[in-house]
C-alpha cells in the first residue's frame, strides 16, 4: 500500500467537517421538541383496569354474581316458586308425591294431579299440612290455596275455537 491510499486528501475531510459543523449548528437553532404532559390523575370509575386494591371488577365467585343477579333482576320469588317442582318429594313425602304431583302454580293457587279421585279426596284432606309445608320450604304466601283434581280423560279439543255438536265419533268406517 502507498501512502496515498492510507491518507485521505485534506481537502475532502475539509468539506466532511464543514457538513458536520453545518448539521449540528442546524440541530441547535432547532426549537426543543415538546415535553411530555404530566400524566393527569384518572378516577377510579373511568379507570379500564384494576389497580392493587379490590373493587367491584375483580373476579367473583359464581354464586355470588349469581344472587347479585337474582336479586338485581328481582327473581326471587320465581326462584321460590320453580323449585316447587323439584322438591315437591321432599315438601310432601315419598308416598303423596308417589300418587300426585304439581302441575301449575298461578296467582299463588297450586294446582295438583292425582292418579285417582281417590288419592285426589286424601290429599284435598292433607292440604292444610301440605301447605304449611311449602309455607316453611319455600316461603310464606307463595302457595295460598291448593287445588286436587283427579285424572281425565283425553281432550279432543285442540286450540281456541270449538265447534259444538256430538264429538268425535267412529270416522274410520
Amino acid at each position: 500500500m502507498s501512502a496515498d491510499e492510507q491518507k485521505p486528501a485534506p481537502n475532502k475531510d475539509a468539506a466532511a467537517e464543514s457538513r458536520g459543523r453545518h448539521l449540528l449548528d442546524r440541530a441547535r437553532q432547532a426549537p426543543a421538541p415538546p415535553r411530555r404532559r404530566a400524566r393527569r390523575r384518572v378516577d377510579p370509575d373511568d379507570q379500564p383496569w384494576s389497580g392493587a386494591g379490590a373493587d367491584a371488577r375483580d373476579p367473583a365467585q359464581l354464586g355470588d354474581s349469581v344472587a347479585a343477579l337474582v336479586s338485581e333482576r328481582k327473581w326471587e320469588e320465581t326462584l321460590r316458586t320453580a323449585g316447587i317442582p323439584a322438591r315437591w318429594e321432599l315438601i310432601v313425602g315419598a308416598e303423596v308425591a308417589a300418587h300426585c304431583r304439581p302441575e301449575r302454580l298461578e296467582a299463588g293457587e297450586l294446582t295438583c294431579v292425582a292418579e285417582s279421585t281417590a288419592w285426589a279426596t286424601q290429599i284435598r284432606l292433607l292440604s292444610r299440612s301440605i301447605l304449611e309445608r311449602l309455607a316453611a320450604e319455600i316461603g310464606p304466601g307463595v302457595v295460598r290455596s291448593l287445588r286436587v283434581h283427579g285424572p281425565t280423560a283425553p281432550d279432543w279439543r285442540h286450540g281456541p275455537l270449538r265447534v259444538t255438536g256430538r264429538g268425535p265419533r267412529d270416522t274410520y268406517g
